[in-house]
């Protein structure tokens, strides 16, 4: 990290009187073992059953993010099922309902839920894995295509009958089945999860006119939570990601690390970047801060093995601001946590129309218009045409830059577009809204993105595991399945074979999948050094994105990852 001062060459952050200097380590490989394709896929289809859970196993309350005792929450209007009054037994599970009723995010003071606990759904569900066992948001989508290419049909559909239950009893899709996480959604995918289980049943000879209508409805309510206030960007007729809540988020304050020290002492250094996010607290100050106060010192060091202790002089107490955690909550719903595209440490994120965002509720919208097509709904389908019409106007003028060829998201409080580059300019080759001419030059850029194992989420090394040098799965199968969709076969066939071999080569060395890799070095080693450290194992969304690849793949193509 640069600084001005020679003599300061590390930041440590103080908390509770304890010095804190982040280290970077990597996961730990098992024993070299041969493993083919054959291998690989057995590993996923197997991973479908350990990944499952219901209110009838033990494990499904457990959070390793959290240290609290199990509970689980029920909707404060529904009657717990003789399968929950099982696990209260047999589980040792405390089984509390919610305060009130809720019929939109934020209605509830998630704070004065203790402890936090699962939310009660009515269905199975596949969990991501690792410290991740709960059912998420945008997650599912890509589980849930995981589980329709391996037959399990009646998986899928029950995931998206949790949504359902979701949207009826917790007031929208959460970002997981957590009461903390009662505050936030994440990116609007449910019209493809419907639209992916309604089309499978079909091919199947089960055309469920009677489900896709009631679908339909429940879509239809969630997607208020997108076009209105507070999830609005300005006056662009975008939206944006908001967090209903205040302050840290609770499993980064718990399970995190250096989630919001890495910031305290990032914004210390470059004073140009702190306005609004952090601020001086003195000691015998008295206004209320929000989360933690931070001793943040500068640290002179020849030897980094001297303890910190012995040659670090204080500088100051800092305190990260309201607006701080409100971008940190926002970035989390979008999924890309942690990341420096929505300034750093997605400290702005609640500023922008995101080009990933309003790209899945463009598709939103095409998906309701099809669906209000195939019920007979002119009317209501002419009406989603019109929204859908609108959002690709507004985006093809905010969002779209001609003179780089690719799309960036709008700071709606500036008003100015932004520069940097993120893998999430693809979006709109997925969802359809990118017109022959910009699809030509998103392909011109990839470039900018590919390297040996896959595209990397962006250009800037922030140490963040949302930017490069890391690839992960659902924005890769975004990207390859969006070239598809325009016909560049040939590049789509590339990258998802750099991809899929990473994922392949990997699994070769130690028997297990990723939720991310290095797309440089074509690696599961991932140094990260804010929010959690961790490469999770498991895992939902890369098992899911390695099936729906490897089966849109050529053949010839893929006879090559045999060898």
């Amino acid at each position: 990290m640069k600084t001005t001062n020679p003599r300061v060459l590390l930041v440590c952050v103080v908390f509770l009187q304890i010095i804190f200097c982040a280290s970077s380590g990597s996961a730990q490989a098992a024993a070299p073992q041969p493993h083919g394709l054959s291998d690989i896929l057995q590993y996923i289809s197997n991973g479908w059953n350990t990944l499952t859970r219901s209110t009838t196993q033990c494990s499904s309350v457990a959070d390793p993010k959290l240290k609290s005792k199990p509970v689980m929450y029920l909707p404060a209007d529904y009657s717990p099922p003789t399968s929950v009054q099982a696990l209260e037994k047999q589980c040792a599970v405390d089984v509390e309902k919610l305060p009130k009723a809720i019929h939109q995010p934020g209605e509830l003071d998630v704070e004065k839920i203790q402890p936090p606990g699962l939310l009660f759904l009515e269905k199975p569900y596949v969990v991501p894995g690792g410290r991740f066992n709960e059912m998420y948001g945008w997650d599912s989508y890509f589980i849930i295509r995981g589980l329709l290419e391996d037959g399990r049909v009646e998986l899928a559909r029950d995931m998206v009958e949790n949504f359902f239950f979701e949207i009826e009893h917790y007031g929208t899709v959460l970002n997981a089945n957590r009461t903390y996480m009662l505050t936030r959604s994440q990116p609007p995918f449910l019209t493809s999860m419907i639209l992916a289980v309604y089309d499978a049943e079909k091919r199947a000879g089960h055309q469920d006119s009677a489900w896709l209508a009631r679908a339909y409805s429940f879509a239809a309510t969630d997607y208020q939570l997108w076009t209105h206030a507070p999830h609005l960007a300005g006056t662009t007729g975008l939206s944006r990601y908001f967090d209903f809540g205040e302050g840290p988020a609770p499993e980064a304050t718990q399970g995190e690390g250096a989630a919001y020290r890495r910031p305290a002492g990032y914004f210390l250094l470059h004073p140009e970047a702190a306005a609004g996010r952090e601020i001086p607290v003195n000691e015998n100050e008295s206004r209320p801060v929000l989360g933690q106060t931070y001793a943040v010192e500068f640290c002179d060091t020849v030897n980094a093995s001297e303890p910190a202790t012995s040659r670090c002089d204080h500088l100051e107490n800092v305190a990260l601001t309201p607006e701080y955690y409100k971008g940190d909550r926002s970035m989390r719903e979008s999924g890309f946590d942690i990341s420096f595209r929505f300034g750093p440490f997605g400290a702005d994120t609640h500023h922008y129309a995101a080009v990933c965002l309003n790209s899945l509720l463009y598709k939103y919208e095409k998906d309701m218009e099809q669906i209000g097509s195939v019920l007979g709904r002119d009317s209501e389908a002419r009406e989603w045409h019109d929204r859908a019409e609108k959002r690709r106007r507004a985006m093809q003028s905010l969002l779209w830059d001609a003179q780089r060829g690719m799309y960036f998201d709008y700071d709606a409080q500036k008003q100015v577009r932004s520069t940097y580059e993120y893998i999430a300019t693809f979006y709109p080759l997925w969802a359809g809204l990118a017109t022959p001419e910009q699809a030509s030059a998103l392909v011109r850029n990839l470039k900018v993105f590919e390297h040996p194992g896959g595209l990397a989420m962006s250009r800037t090394d922030s140490g963040m595991q949302w930017d490069y040098p890391y690839g992960w799965a659902p924005t890769q199968l975004v990207a390859i399945e969006g070239l598809r969709r325009y016909g560049f076969n040939d590049d789509a066939n590339r990258v998802s074979y750099a991809f899929l071999s990473t994922i392949l080569e990997n699994f070769r060395r130690d028997g297990t999948i990723r939720e991310k890799y290095n797309v440089v070095t074509r690696s599961s080693e991932t140094p990260v050094r804010a929010g959690y450290t961790t490469n999770e194992v498991g895992f939902g969304w890369t098992n899911a994105a390695f099936l729906a690849l490897l089966h849109q793949l050529p053949r010839d193509w893929a006879s090559r990852l045999e060898k």
